[in-house]
């Protein structure tokens, strides 16, 4: 019988991820109602909002996915949980939902072929129930997959991004309080060297040997891709970025982290959880608007020892760029007008 916590928070989500593996939305729906809170908020990544009760949020999210694909199923390559140093006990899932695109999500024009939708959702338990649930949908990469993606190509590798080399995601019981700390504590440290960069110094300051593995993977969401080595980490997506927005972690008062391990694993998680002022050209194909924007992300990562093999990083950038007054969706529908089932009396396409 589960003893500790974190395992049995594990456990009380199987029912959950089995019902959603199989897709029966009556199963999965009871299953969500009996481990959700009635008031529990669901803090869904742009354009769903947050949500309130396990409803509310079924409805906004999994039903029109199911409907877009009538095959559905869920593929979680990471199960992982822990408790932060604010006391919370969080689980955090990573996969894909994956079936035939056979209808619109989102107005996202359906291929008729197999499809997949990247998730990282992240879990709040308390009593036995979900209490607060954050979790981002990689949209961007779902339109690419359809050959819909509106804006600028991504500078990273976009592909299929695969579980742990390690084969060990589904993170068994029962937890290892102590060496999940020190994971935990060894991706903060990491942190905290990287925000040494560039407001300390040059690349040196951040001790990226120590901490990354040399054949380290870092998976970025889609419209920013996969870099490849500390090379491709800092080429792809860190030296475009920094040099847009070099006050990247300067305003670590006005957010929260919550940081949790789990054997070789750790997480963090906020809602949000970066701040920076976009105020320089150059990353993903964006002017600087001068605009003081907050970002959302939610992230795993594994070591190897001491060092960092594999990143798993999901950002919501539907939201970065909702807050400079850019619609990916309102862009996209523009470019597919000409496809089969546009209507063009509502401006969408239909099912």
């Amino acid at each position: 019988m589960t003893t500790d916590p974190v395992s049995a928070a594990k456990e009380l989500f199987a029912p959950f991820r089995a019902a959603l593996y199989d897709f029966d939305a009556d199963d999965a729906l009871r299953a969500l109602g009996q481990i959700a809170a009635p008031d529990a908020a669901f803090r869904h990544c742009h354009p769903f909002g947050t949500l309130e009760g396990p409803g509310a949020f079924w409805d906004a999210s999994f039903a029109p996915l199911a409907a877009a694909m009538p095959d559905l199923e869920r593929r979680d390559y990471i199960v992982m949980g822990g408790e932060t140093e604010q006391g919370d006990l969080w689980i955090g899932c990573g996969g894909d939902y994956m079936g035939t695109f056979a209808a619109p999500f989102l107005d996202i024009p359906p291929t008729g072929h197999a499809a997949h939708l990247r998730f990282h959702e992240f879990y709040r338990v308390t009593d036995g129930r979900i209490a607060e649930m954050q979790a981002i949908w990689d949209i961007p990469a779902l339109m690419m997959q359809a050959r819909a993606w509106p804006l600028a190509p991504s500078l990273g590798r976009e592909w299929f991004i695969p579980g742990p080399a390690s084969q060990d995601g589904l993170v068994p019981g029962p937890h290892d309080a102590a060496a999940s700390q020190a994971t935990a504590e060894r991706i903060v440290e990491m942190l905290t060297a990287m925000k040494r960069h560039p407001s300390e110094g040059g690349p040196e300051v951040m001790e990226m040997e120590r901490f990354w593995h040399p054949r380290m993977s870092w998976y970025g969401p889609g419209g920013i891709g996969t870099g490849r080595g500390i090379a491709g980490f800092r080429n792809w997506h860190q030296i475009p970025f920094l040099n847009a927005m070099p006050d990247r972690g300067q305003y670590v008062d006005e957010i929260e982290y919550h940081f949790f391990g789990d054997g070789d694993y750790a997480a963090v998680t906020g809602w949000p959880n970066m701040i920076q002022t976009l105020d320089r050209p150059g990353w993903l194909g964006l002017p600087p608007v001068g605009k003081r924007i907050t970002m959302r992300s939610l992230d795993f990562w594994r070591l190897e020892g001491e060092r960092i093999r594999e990143n798993w990083v999901m950002v919501d950038l539907m939201h970065m760029y909702d807050q400079i007054g850019v619609d990916p969706l309102a862009r996209m529908r523009e470019f597919n007008k000409v496809r089969a089932g546009f209507d063009p009396e509502t401006g969408r396409v239909a099912a």
